[in-house]
């Protein structure tokens, strides 16, 4: 039996900083919610999960199901307002990591889009002008 050496095209470099593209800033967060998406013919994924982190136009979950990154999915956030869930209609997946995944909303009525936005203001710090 003849034994070769195999050279790893794998290089020993630190790894570069992840580019964040955020347009705004998320605020951590932990609240409940379910999302769903079509995944085939009649097929529909449903999962649980917590918000990690929150903005207008995105946020972090930690789920019970795994997605895929470009996936479709709607979302009923838990707010701990004490009302109805938020209805997101549409937000796509960005990233994916284990169960940890974030999305870019991206369809939104305006009564939800601004009931976020007051959720937002009224219940999360802001930073202080100097």
């Amino acid at each position: 039996m003849r034994h070769t050496k195999v050279r790893s095209s794998k290089s020993h470099r630190p790894a570069l900083p992840v580019c964040n593209r955020r347009e705004q800033a998320r605020a951590p967060v932990e609240f409940g919610l379910m999302y769903s998406a079509q995944i085939g013919q009649g097929e529909v994924l449903v999962g649980d999960g917590t918000v990690t982190n929150l903005s207008r136009h995105g946020l972090g979950i930690r789920g019970d199901k795994p997605v895929r990154t470009g996936m479709e999915l709607t979302l009923f956030l838990y707010l701990p307002d004490g009302q109805d869930p938020l209805f997101v209609t549409e937000a796509r997946v960005a990233w994916t990591s284990g169960h940890r995944f974030g999305v870019r909303i991206t369809g939104m009525n305006l009564r939800e889009q601004n009931r976020l936005r007051y959720f937002l203001t009224t219940n999360l710090p802001h930073p202080r002008a100097h």
